[in-house]
């Protein structure tokens, strides 16, 4: 991917460097990987070196553990999270007057429920796309225009979806005519749960990292999944078949993360938000392109890579509908994840 020439070696052996110590006036709850320095460089910079870091295998542990008075001072969450978290009363609102950046965020990122009114309970930093990938050696691109390909019984036991409630919900709304999951009705609801069922026996399996979606693909196993775009570059680098349809008739989606201030953090409050701005800053950008995410700071982005490294990576501009998987309700969200486990389940 040519953005993997836009930082240079040396930056990469001074992060590295700087990243062996860990500021203890900071501790970031997050997903093993984002300790990453080259993802924090100007909080480097400014501190000398990273914040400590504490690691979750997913969000309702991360959530748990909180909850049982584990404390840290930031977690990065994913925004279908943002609604439970914040009326449990386990984080605070951010100053946004503290986050320069803020004002360039993309706006498809934030909507309405992220960004109205005086509190804002989440700060978006990451993002990345969920489409079709398939085997063009074996798919024919006619067949995956339409997110129905999954209901298509010639390609039963040749299909997965990923084992993630937002991304199976996603898909199935925008299958069924929804790209704004944030005031869905109840037939809608309904009418995807049924769209997910349907589908259910067509699939070979639900994946669970991104790792074992390459496999599935690579072995010919399965032909066609819904999945991040970090499996489209990672196989091409590799040299193995792969197509990302991000232009289905219907549409595709997109996955946001970022940062909640917790209640009961013990570190520095100004360092958070110097972490803050460090992670949506223009030295942030390659790095975490790289690593096959986007940088929701519109402006720093589009200053930093081409549309041609975007595209490269599945995250170029598409002209077909896109749902934003912003934050819902946390009863709608619950009612979603206890459909789909049933529904898994064969129910």
């Amino acid at each position: 991917m040519t953005s993997s020439k836009l930082l240079g070696a040396a930056s990469f052996v001074a992060m590295a460097t700087a990243a062996t110590a860990q500021d203890a006036d900071l501790l970031v709850f997050d997903y093993s990987g984002f300790e990453d320095a080259a993802f924090h460089s100007a909080y480097i910079e400014q501190h000398g070196d990273s914040p400590s870091f504490s690691f979750f295998g997913d969000e309702d542990e991360a959530f748990q553990k909180i909850r049982a008075g584990f404390q840290a001072d930031v977690a990065h969450i994913c925004a279908g999270s943002v609604s439970k978290w914040s009326e449990s009363g386990i984080i605070e609102a951010w100053d946004v007057s503290k986050i320069p950046a803020y004002a360039d965020l993309d706006s498809n990122l934030t909507g309405t429920d992220v960004a109205a009114g005086e509190d804002v309970f989440f700060i978006p930093t990451d993002f990345g796309s969920t489409a079709i990938a398939y085997n063009p050696e074996q798919v024919p691109a006619d067949d995956v225009a339409s997110l129905q390909v999954f209901k298509d019984p010639a390609y039963a036991g040749r299909l997965t979806l990923p084992d993630n409630v937002d991304d199976a919900y996603a898909l199935a709304y925008l299958a069924t005519g929804v790209d704004n999951w944030t005031n869905a009705t109840d037939e809608q609801f309904e009418a995807a749960s049924t769209w997910l069922r349907e589908v259910h026996p067509n699939l070979r399996t639900y994946w669970t990292d991104p790792a074992e979606l390459a496999q599935l693909l690579s072995s010919g196993e399965v032909l066609i999944s819904w999945a991040w775009n970090e499996t489209y570059p990672t196989m091409v680098d590799e040299g193995r078949p792969i197509g990302f349809q991000r232009e289905a008739t219907e549409g595709s989606s997109l996955w946001l993360c970022g940062y909640v201030n917790l209640v009961d953090g013990q570190g520095t409050e100004d360092k958070a938000y110097d972490y803050m701005n460090a992670m949506l800053a223009q030295a942030s950008v390659v790095p975490l392109l790289d690593a096959g995410y986007g940088s929701s700071n519109a402006v720093a982005l589009n200053a930093a890579v081409s549309e041609e490294d975007l595209v490269a990576s599945g995250l170029g501009q598409i002209d077909v509908p896109v749902l934003a998987q912003l934050p819902m309700s946390n009863a709608m969200r619950e009612r979603q994840a206890e459909t789909f486990e049933l529904i898994k389940a064969g129910f």
